[in-house]
């Protein structure tokens, strides 16, 4: 699993160090697969990635022309359906059922069941052995604060995988870091660096002209 939506919030430095080992064969679950030369980009351009679960994949010209050669598989989830499925992972909640979906090739091979007249997809939970996670803050204990919407997947992948390593913009010594203010308490982290030269992209800038 890799934290982050879209370029925001990903784990910049983890990904390029994991560039750098070249590991090979990778199942990765994320938000969507960065871009073109960047985030979970690079790591496809190196031949990585094996099969991606996510709910988005727009932004990436070399992810649709591998899979339209049917050379990656990709496993498309509704958004919502996605975060649900990983926090479920985390809380040891094994499936659950959602509206989401239903009469589309989402409902493809699941079970449908009926409540209150209404119809319902039964949804699995996904964990991961890793989950590579971004925080704004992080002590020497794990302790981890996100940072805007930075919120919207790292928390719930720090909590779904066997090993979960943080990487963290500013690492703080235990005890610097307000109980009240964890947004994931350090007993989820395996590991933790300070990242560095963040870019902190953006898939596509959008200035408003100014009226005159």
């Amino acid at each position: 699993m890799l934290g982050g939506f879209g370029l925001c919030g990903i784990p910049e430095n983890l990904i390029a160090a994991l560039v750098r080992k070249r590991v090979r064969g990778l199942h990765t679950i994320s938000n969507n697969m960065g871009v073109d030369g960047f985030g979970m980009g690079l790591m496809l351009e190196a031949g990585m990635i094996e099969s991606h679960v996510g709910s988005y994949v727009g932004e990436n010209k070399l992810l649709e022309s591998l899979v339209v050669a049917d050379k990656l598989k990709v496993t498309l989830v509704p958004q919502g359906t996605l975060a649900e499925r990983i926090r479920a992972g985390g809380a040891g909640i094994p499936a659950f059922y959602t509206p989401t979906g239903v009469g589309t090739v989402v409902a493809e091979g699941k079970e449908v069941r009926e409540f209150d007249g209404r119809q319902y997809l039964l949804e699995r939970a996904l964990k991961a052995d890793f989950a590579l996670v971004k925080a704004w803050k992080g002590d020497e204990s794990g302790n981890l604060v996100y940072r805007k919407t930075a919120r919207n997947f790292n928390p719930v992948m720090a909590t779904a995988a066997a090993v979960t390593i943080a990487e963290v913009e500013q690492l703080l010594r235990t005890g610097q870091i307000a109980p009240e203010q964890i947004d994931t308490p350090g007993i989820y982290v395996k590991a933790i660096v300070q990242g560095e030269n963040y870019e902190r992209r953006i898939e596509r800038r959008v200035v408003r002209k100014q009226a005159l």
